[in-house]
């Protein structure tokens, strides 16, 4: 664990929707901004590249499927959505590296016409760290996004300290933050689509109780910030807001750093001190000397599931 107090950073913005090449393009300008500022880490919103698709009819308070119309919005999605090979993805890589920054990016993840909700770790050389594919998604989520399996749940040791991700309401899932804070979990970044004012509460709980740095980034978004052809929203004002951000910083002792902030695009900053963790895990460490395990334990299972494998491999 190292001692070095380092400047971490959480962008609140709205990507540029079904646009991949728009979304890369703001991201890269926003990571510049973070790095110029002093950050070594940045964490970007769930589904930045490209876009949360909010709408009523989406959101399903009016007909959640509407036939053609609904197949022309997912192919427009899946167009917008990245593909991550062993090497990550070039651009971000690029961003990474040229920036100094270690990114963690919400991205749309396709793999053949299946969808992701997935986020990204790359270092500051560019390597691609890992990614961390949601493995439930909320509510109906569930119409475009694939769940994700045990393969991408790994934390993982970066200079800065050990790194994962944890996306939007699964953090609502007990037994996946256990299984976090057991591979010893510094940074938890917590991606996500929440603007509700108790997901700061949720931040503060989860710091404490897993005793590491929380970074949740939420996008920012009006109606303007979505194609015009696009959804089912309550107004069609382009200002008005549909998400209110929230994000925040949060420390193990449950210290709020930086935010929540609910005006607008914004870049949230904080020193981070890794010696914190361990002055508050003096006091509980639910994977340590808080635990139990004689009386409660867990199985996780990481196999990548398949529908199918060829006689000649392993499993």
């Amino acid at each position: 664990m190292s001692s070095e107090t380092f400047t971490a950073a959480v962008v609140q913005a709205a990507s540029v929707c079904f646009d991949l090449q728009g979304s890369l393009d703001k991201l890269e300008s926003l990571a510049r901004e973070a790095a110029d500022n002093g950050a070594r880490l940045a964490v970007f919103p769930e589904a930045f590249l490209s876009g949360y698709p909010s709408s009523l009819d989406w959101g399903g308070q009016s007909a959640a499927i509407r036939e053609d119309v609904a197949a022309a919005d997912y192919e427009r999605y899946w167009r917008s959505a990245i593909e991550l090979d062993e090497q990550g993805h070039v651009q971000l890589s690029r961003i990474a590296r040229e920036t100094g920054l270690h990114l963690v990016v919400g991205v749309i993840e396709r793999e053949q016409a299946s969808l992701y909700c997935t986020s990204a770790m790359f270092g500051a050389d560019g390597r691609f760290l890992g990614k961390h594919r949601k493995i439930m998604p909320t509510v109906a989520e569930r119409l475009v996004w694939t769940q994700g399996d045990g393969s991408t749940l790994a934390a993982v040791e970066t200079p800065l300290g050990k790194l994962g991700s944890v996306i939007c309401w699964e953090n609502y899932m007990p037994l996946l933050r256990m299984h976090m804070y057991q591979q010893g979990i510094e940074l938890y970044c917590a991606p996500t689509a929440d603007d509700e004012p108790g997901w700061t509460a949720t931040m503060q709980h989860i710091a404490m109780e897993g005793r590491c740095y929380v970074l949740s980034a939420n996008q920012f978004t009006r109606r303007g910030d979505f194609p015009a052809d696009y959804g089912n929203f309550p107004s069609d004002d382009t200002d008005f807001i549909v998400s209110h951000g929230g994000s925040c910083i949060v420390d193990p002792f449950g210290k709020v750093l930086a935010g929540p902030d609910h005006e607008g695009e914004t870049i949230l900053y904080a020193d981070i001190d890794l010696s914190a963790i361990v002055r508050g895990k003096f006091y509980s460490d639910v994977v340590g000397h808080y635990a139990r395990p004689d009386l409660l334990s867990m199985t996780v299972n990481l196999a990548e599931m398949r529908n199918v494998r060829t006689a000649d491999e392993p499993g």
